[in-house]
């Protein structure tokens, strides 16, 4: 052969002894470095937070843990003295709806200093307690209006039902309630003193005729709510 033949050949045995030397220094930590990169498993989601304890009531704590409550909601006709209204009766209640509330006041999102005091001392558990001492045995609903409905509340009636009585566990039954409260805590959804976005948004179109209509309407309901009673004191009616 040739020059160009045996350069031709040498080139290419310089090339194999290039080629193994390459391969010696790759180790298989380089090798695996090279080789190309496999997609990491994605991350596991989080875990759901676990839900809150179901708190089991007790109406027996919560009437001993109650005798302040009592000194107004245990009072037939007592009144708020300002502004001048009928407290609440709570007798015949939705307890899920007490607890809502007394929750309300608690957090501030009903506003009136006295019940946010009291509600402000109250543990989860208290509030669930007491709610179903003064709800006692929820009203039943009969499903028939008495009379007619007023234009007005035939909304109302969606949730708080043609008798009075609420249709579920978390609204308030009206039947039978004090007019002039009804009066208080519409106007208080109007005005902001409480927060209820669904509320407040049906009451800011109520004028002041309809509100009596509504609160006239409801509190001549029966069965009707009760306030409860104080047997061992001078102020029952009982």
């Amino acid at each position: 052969m040739g020059r160009g033949g045996r350069s031709a050949g040498g080139r290419l045995a310089l090339a194999g002894i290039a080629s193994c030397a390459l391969a010696g220094l790759l180790t298989p930590e380089r090798a695996l470095a090279q080789s190309p990169a496999t997609a990491s498993p994605a991350p596991a989601a989080p875990a759901a937070p676990a839900p809150p304890p179901t708190l089991t009531a007790d109406p027996a704590r919560g009437k001993a843990i109650s005798y302040t409550c009592l000194g107004c909601h245990g009072i037939d006709g007592y009144k708020n003295a300002y502004p001048n209204y009928s407290v609440p009766k709570l007798e015949g209640q939705n307890p899920a709806y007490i607890a809502a509330a007394l929750h309300g006041y608690r957090d501030g999102d009903r506003s009136h200093l006295t019940m946010h005091d009291q509600a402000s001392t109250l543990s989860d558990q208290d509030i669930v307690d007491i709610a179903a001492f003064f709800a006692g045995t929820p009203l039943k609903p009969t499903g028939k209006p008495e009379g007619t409905v007023p234009k007005a509340a035939v909304l109302c009636t969606t949730c708080h039902g043609q008798d009075g009585v609420a249709i579920a566990p978390i609204y308030p039954s009206l039947a039978g309630q004090h007019e002039d409260y009804l009066v208080r805590a519409i106007e208080e959804y109007q005005k902001g003193g409480r927060k209820n976005p669904i509320m407040k948004g049906f009451a800011a179109s109520l004028t002041d005729a309809d509100i009596d209509a509504i609160a006239r309407y409801f509190s001549a309901l029966t069965p009707s709510l009760h306030t409860e009673s104080r047997p061992y004191t001078r102020f029952s009616a009982q």
